[in-house]
């Protein structure tokens, strides 16, 4: 798949959402917990079940390495099975990378994720660009002719990132002179919506952000972070999109994932319960962005 298959998939449901699994073990439903006989089995049934119940309404979803590797080697099989599902479902799938701090970590990544034998099919991978180009570089080639996707991190919606990424950097905020760099890369990789295989993560939180790199970059397709936080909104998620609805996803972790438990419920209904969140957020993101 490439950038405009995720399109594709937004324009066919009318929905921008990315449903994000990167939820703590605590948010599991108790009967899942139980029953599954490891938290690694429980986790990745969550996940699959949550896919399942999701099919048709949200179009793509974001997954954590760490999430699932953190849980031992059995987390990675289980991250497997899930991507292979999320495949299998018809999703868009994008992959958070494990942590990249050298060229060499980098150069491995991208042979293990988007190389022929790799255990984590995905069509899409969120790397950081804070080391420098020369951990972006690696994956160049597979965003050319293997036809993957690259979301680089540029601006996170945590309540900290302004300390660092919006620090001022000459005349730029140094999130801005990151978004110059990545822009430098994919100019031979845009497809027929426009946007190139090399994008940008930036923030839900901050629209006024959000505004600035999408007018400036017009070509590089966002994927909005943090809409679940306290600060997110779906009218500075708006800034992302260009007039056609075009060229920009929204990740929803926790406001889907664990709708279950602000119903008080026992969590038997975690699957209707997150597909009622997501009709929510869909509506709620369709009053600010029409998806043509």
């Amino acid at each position: 798949m490439s950038i405009d298959s995720l399109q594709e998939k937004i324009r066919k449901t009318k929905n921008p959402t990315v449903l994000e699994l990167a939820m703590p073990v605590g948010d599991i439903p108790p009967h899942i917990a139980e029953d599954a006989g490891s938290t690694a089995a429980a986790y990745g049934r969550f996940c699959r079940e949550l896919l399942s119940g999701l099919k048709g309404i949200v179009p793509a979803i974001r997954v954590s390495f760490s999430a699932f590797a953190l849980l031992g080697a059995e987390g990675i099989a289980e991250l497997t099975a899930v991507l292979k599902a999320a495949g299998s479902l018809g999703y868009y799938v994008v992959l958070d990378a494990p942590e990249i701090l050298s060229p060499a970590a980098a150069q491995s990544t991208a042979e293990a994720v988007f190389g022929p034998a790799s255990l984590f099919p995905c069509d899409g991978l969120v790397i950081s660009y804070y080391l420098g180009s020369d951990v972006l570089k690696p994956f160049l080639p597979y965003c050319r002719e293997g036809k993957k996707d690259l979301f680089v991190v540029a601006r996170t919606a945590n309540r900290s990132a302004p300390e660092l990424q919006d620090l001022l950097c000459g005349s730029r905020l140094v999130h801005a002179a990151a978004a110059d760099h990545v822009n430098r890369y994919g100019a031979e990789t845009a497809g027929k919506y426009g946007y190139t295989r090399v994008g940008l993560l930036a923030a839900a939180s901050s629209g006024e952000s959000v505004r600035t790199l999408r007018s400036k970059y017009p070509k590089l397709f966002l994927l909005l972070d943090g809409y679940d936080y306290p600060n997110g909104s779906g009218k500075s998620c708006s800034y992302a999109f260009d007039k056609l609805g075009h060229g920009a996803a929204v990740c929803s972790g926790t406001g889907i994932t664990c709708a279950w438990k602000r119903k008080a419920s026992d969590g038997r209904d975690f699957a209707e319960q997150a597909l009622e969140a997501a009709k929510r957020m869909k509506k709620n993101m369709s009053g600010y962005v029409t998806v043509l």
